[in-house]
């Protein structure tokens, strides 16, 4: 399905937009959830990953499909499953996705775990054992989401764990999201330099969790607003001022662009375009958010500023290689852009060229970042659908703002 966005002005409403429960809060308290099952939770996202995470653990036969964290989470969580043998796939971009540090690191622990088709990549074969090794090193400069994997199990296991990391940390607002969750929940942990300690629990009390709704989708808004005139608004829920969310820092970044954020009593956000009088090039660090990375690149070429994003390592290994889809992509637009494995350097633009077709890679992030674009000019979206892997509902939200949202 190709959408083309065109003509389109935003438009105020007096209503609050409801934000689905945070993808990264919903699918660890998942996993814990099922290794704690009086645990209850409210406000869980309604993504296609978090719903892949429902189906697998109730599976022995695995297809996460595009869903990189349920991959990694699910890896870890069936290996101290005692007793049960499963097999966990995915598409053909997750097969080129690797995963040998996860499972390298499990297997230290006493795990049971092999490759089915290539080495260090999936599919694999899992047979569940009871755990009773306790420590374990790896690279700190991988995915958070193995090192998160490992904590997600390790109040469970026998004499719990200790992982040291080896090198500059990636991610560390995801790890301390985890390590957060945990101790919401009474599990004690510590992270002390590069050594991360969580003592066995083997029960919890009955316990109630409410998700925060997600930073990552609220980015897509925040574009939007710096995009738009002064003055124009809009209120989402349900946001904490006291985020676990990395991409909370979005409140900050976007006072760069005229945006102002302020809490509301009831739980809600309100985020406002107050001024257009901005630095004309900005340097950021997403190493800790690098999920909105391709929001802020967007919004500062739709914007006529150059940017300068470092801290993007892990961007190689998601749904695409983001950083080179960005490239290609915003070149047909009319950039000047460059990128390292590490860092994309925007140029300021005076021109976007009108009518180009977006391709989304099955990358629902690619989708949903250029799509404020049609502010500007009529922007085509190759297979929208995408978004549903984390934000069905976007192309309604968005059609629902005075947004032209038609099929192409």
């Amino acid at each position: 399905m190709n959408l083309k966005i065109q003509n389109s002005k935003f438009k105020i409403q007096n209503s609050i937009l409801k934000i689905t429960g945070s993808k990264s809060e919903t699918n660890r308290l998942l996993i814990l959830q099922a290794l704690y099952p009086n645990l209850t939770l409210e406000n869980t996202s309604n993504s296609d990953d978090s719903e892949v995470m429902i189906k697998a653990l109730h599976s022995q036969l695995i297809d996460v499909h595009h869903a990189g964290t349920a991959m990694r989470f699910l890896t870890a969580h069936y290996a101290v499953q005692d007793g049960i043998e499963v097999q966990i796939t995915g598409s053909s971009r997750m097969k080129e996705r690797p995963i040998k540090i996860l499972v390298d690191a499990l297997n230290e622990l006493g795990a049971e775990i092999s490759y089915i088709e290539n080495e260090g990549f999936p599919p694999l074969k899992i047979k569940g054992k009871k755990l009773t090794k306790s420590k374990v090193s790896l690279s700190a400069k991988v995915s958070s989401q193995y090192i998160s994997a490992l904590l997600l199990i390790a109040p469970k296991l026998e004499n719990g764990l200790e992982i040291t990391l080896e090198g500059e940390i990636t991610s560390v607002s995801y790890i301390k999201m985890t390590l957060a969750l945990l101790n919401e929940m009474g599990i004690t942990t510590s992270f002390i330099e590069n050594k991360i300690t969580v003592k066995p629990q083997f029960a919890i009390q009955n316990s109630q969790f409410t998700i925060e709704s997600d930073w990552s989708s609220a980015s897509y808004w925040y574009s939007i607003i710096a995009l738009s005139e002064i003055g124009t608004q809009i209120t989402l829920s349900s946001f904490k001022e006291t985020s676990l969310q990395g991409d909370a820092v979005l409140v900050e970044i976007y006072k760069n662009f005229g945006v102002e954020t302020i809490f509301n009593d009831n739980n809600s956000i309100t985020i406002s375009k107050v001024n257009t009088k901005f630095q004309k090039s900005f340097n950021f660090n997403l190493q800790s958010s690098p999920d909105i990375a391709q929001t802020v690149v967007v919004t500062c070429f739709g914007l006529g500023i150059s940017c300068n994003l470092t801290g993007l390592q892990t961007l190689k290994i998601k749904e695409t290689d983001r950083l080179e889809a960005l490239k290609i992509e915003l070149t047909k637009l009319g950039a000047v852009i460059s990128v390292t494995n590490n860092s994309l350097t925007l140029k300021k633009s005076e021109n976007i060229k009108h009518n180009v077709n977006i391709a989304t890679y099955q990358d629902h992030r690619m989708a949903m970042a250029f799509a404020p674009l049609g502010l500007k000019v009529p922007i085509i979206i190759e297979n929208a659908e995408v978004v549903s892997k984390s934000y069905p509902s976007f192309w309604d939200d968005l059609a629902a703002f005075n947004f032209s949202v038609v099929n192409e």
